[in-house]
Parts: structure tokens; sequence; C-alpha cells
């Protein structure tokens, strides 16, 4: 299926001006006309509050705001116009410890760099055709963090907690809902 990226308005916000540059000659071979730059993301976000953004890339390292703060800032802000914009994040790091930040942070999509044209054509693609629900919480909000694989979807192997329902159900006898009134 084609996609047609022409109308997104994308903000970029990297501290790298070469890192700017590729990525915006990337989002112009893929048709998307509307690109922001920003290497502040101080002013990124001050972009977010005065124009409807679709898509945010944003680098995971920065020196003024680094990207983790600047990803909290749009989705719990009080004055994020847009919590819920895609956040494609970029990190030349690709330490389990830095995605699950990002995750954590808030981050739609992780991408590492060199960034190949597919990887961001397929993470922007992603979060256009399958955005992940939204989740809120005392400590979180953002894209719902979790991941189904297509395993969890066609495991047909035996039942393991069928044995743990009949314990349970032996336990909760004499009590209607199987709660125990302690």
């Amino acid at each position: 299926m084609a996609v047609d990226l022409s109308r997104l308005k994308v903000l970029i916000v990297d501290d790298n001006g070469y890192m700017l540059t590729i990525m915006r000659t990337l989002l112009h071979g893929f048709g998307i006309k509307s690109i922001y730059e920003s290497r502040d993301p101080a002013d990124a976000f001050d972009m977010v509050r005065s124009d409807a953004i679709d898509i945010i890339i944003t680098d995971y390292q920065m020196d003024i705001l680094d990207g983790l703060d600047f990803v909290r800032l749009v989705r719990t802000g009080d004055d994020s116009p847009n919590p819920m914009v895609p956040i494609v994040m970029l990190s030349a790091y690709s330490e389990r410890s830095r995605v699950k930040s990002a995750r954590d942070a808030g981050v739609t999509e992780f991408c590492c760099k060199p960034v190949t044209a597919r990887d961001m054509f397929a993470k922007l693609t992603s979060v256009i055709n399958a955005p992940r629900p939204f989740i809120r919480n005392k400590t979180y909000f953002g894209p719902d963090r979790r991941r189904a694989t297509s395993e969890q979807h066609t495991y047909n192997g035996p039942d393991r907690r069928a044995g743990a329902k009949a314990e349970a159900a032996k336990e909760g006898e004499g009590c209607e809902d199987g709660i125990d009134a302690a």
C-alpha cells in the first residue's frame, strides 16, 4: 500500500547541523514538504506550540536539553498542545538501557543511527498506519509500551495455566466470586 506523506508537518530536533541535513534530505525524498528544524529543544517546543506538527523526530543526546526531557515536555507539559503527537527518537547508542529510557519517556518509535531511508520510512509509516493507544497513569503518559509479537498471537501449545485454573477454583470453593473475604 502506497503511503502519501506529502501533507505531513514534521519537526526535526537535533543539535547537529549535519544530522539535520541528512534527515531533511530523507524526508524530502519521501515527499514530505513541510519540514521544520531546530537545533534547540526549547525552540522546538515553541514550534510545537505554534504549529500543528504531525510527527517529531528528535535526537536522544543534545547539549541544551536532552531528547528525553524534550519528549517528557511534549508529553506532559502543561502548555503542550498535542501530547499524543508521534515521536521518533534517534540515537547513535542502542544499549537496552537507552531504548528503555526512551520508551519510558514516551517515545513512539526508536531508530538507531546511522539512519537508513528504509528504517526511517518504516518508522514513519508505522506511526501513521498502526498508531498505538495512549496510556495515562501516575507515572507515565505516552503510547502503550507493550509490543505484541506474532508468536503471542499464534501460540498453539498446551495451556500451562490449566492446572493453575483448577487449583484456583478449588481455593475459591464456597465463595461465589472466588475471592476470600478476610
